[in-house]
């Protein structure tokens, strides 16, 4: 189950910049715009999927130290997978992952609940949602390992995340040799540039850590 929290932590927004995007073909339908020499780019209504940076682990320690010997269990998402439904008036996304985690002592049964976030990024930085959700790993007595899969999902309103008729008139135009615009880069027009950057969305996941958690995962 997720529950609602206040829109996006500023703590997450630095790390939220280096998103290692998932990436689509073209399809039919869909408008290809080139960006330079052996550059293409898709211009879709699904938003990237992706774990920022520092949010995809997590180490929890015993005690106040953070040495070796304190160490209790670290835990990391893995095998990101996302599905993308943009046939309607909501585009709809999910995604799938998994938990792996390691604990150091494993005297015991032990259940351990690790807190994820799912947020919604408009145009690199604009947090339109976000919600919390927890996955439980479970350890045997005596097993030294465990996983867990977790899942999410978000909606996009189709028409934010499609260009106006205008704007991509004016990137699809044909333009004769001769005319004043053939020389002319549609892309670099400062309003084309802005309209394509807002209906850009990403969608990331990653653990809802505390400020000393991220701190540890940028530092170590």
């Amino acid at each position: 189950m997720f529950r609602r929290t206040p829109l996006g932590p500023a703590r997450l927004l630095p790390a939220m910049a280096a998103l290692a995007a998932i990436g689509a073909c073209s399809q039919e339908g869909e408008l290809v715009v080139d960006q330079g020499v052996g550059i293409t780019s898709v211009l879709t209504s699904c938003p990237a999927v992706g774990i920022p940076d520092y949010t995809g682990d997590v180490t929890l320690f015993s005690g106040s130290g953070k040495t070796a010997s304190d160490l209790d269990l670290t835990a990391a998402m893995t095998n990101l997978r996302s599905n993308c439904d943009d046939g309607g008036e909501k585009v709809y996304t999910t995604a799938t992952f998994d938990v792996v985690a390691r604990r150091a002592d494993v005297r015991g049964a032990r259940t351990v609940t690790l807190p994820y976030f799912v947020t919604v990024l408009r145009a690199g930085s604009a947090v339109v949602s976000k919600r919390v959700g927890e996955v439980t790993l479970t350890f045997a007595d005596g097993e030294e390992r465990a996983m867990a899969s977790g899942n999410a999902a978000s909606y996009v309103d189709r028409s934010a995340s499609s260009l106006p008729e205008d704007i991509r008139e004016q990137i699809t135009r044909r333009r004769r040799p001769g005319d004043p615009e053939a020389a002319l880069d549609p892309l670099a027009d400062p309003e084309v540039k802005a309209a394509i950057a807002r209906t850009r969305f990403e969608m990331l996941l990653g653990f809802q850590l505390t400020e000393d958690q991220l701190a540890y995962n940028a530092t170590r």
